[in-house]
């Protein structure tokens, strides 16, 4: 599959915009919640936003609704930070992942109704 420079600019501004609007939920949360290092709440940050926009944008978006792709990432939020969390000793309790998970989804859940939906090529796992 080809794209051309204006679809590549196009996907590029809407990952960024998704990494700034998930870093604003997500940064001072986990630094607000948990004994989580800044430079560990960004990368953490970062690598969500690269999942959740793959998953969630690219595929489950276009195949479905905008309700389902923010339950998913709601779901692909909670998971991560917990999983992310346990394996770093951050002390993020289930509660206060619920509380970061929900706040990704709500930003999602606005960020989805700004793509425009026939633009956004679909990709076939």
């Amino acid at each position: 599959m080809s794209y051309t420079q204006k679809e590549d600019a196009s996907m590029l501004l809407r990952f960024l915009l998704k990494a700034l609007l998930n870093g604003v939920i997500v940064v001072p949360l986990l630094l607000w919640f948990g004994t989580v290092m800044f430079w560990e709440a960004v990368a953490a940050a970062v690598v969500l936003t690269v999942i959740a926009y793959f998953i969630g944008d690219r595929v489950i978006l276009p195949a479905t609704n905008n309700l389902t792709a923010t339950i998913a990432d709601f779901g692909l939020t909670y998971v991560y930070v917990w999983m992310v969390g346990a394996f770093l000793g951050w002390n993020v309790s289930l509660g206060e992942t619920f509380w970061i998970a929900l706040g990704v989804a709500a930003v999602e859940l606005l960020f989805h109704t700004m793509l425009p939906q026939n633009d956004s090529p679909r990709v076939k796992i």
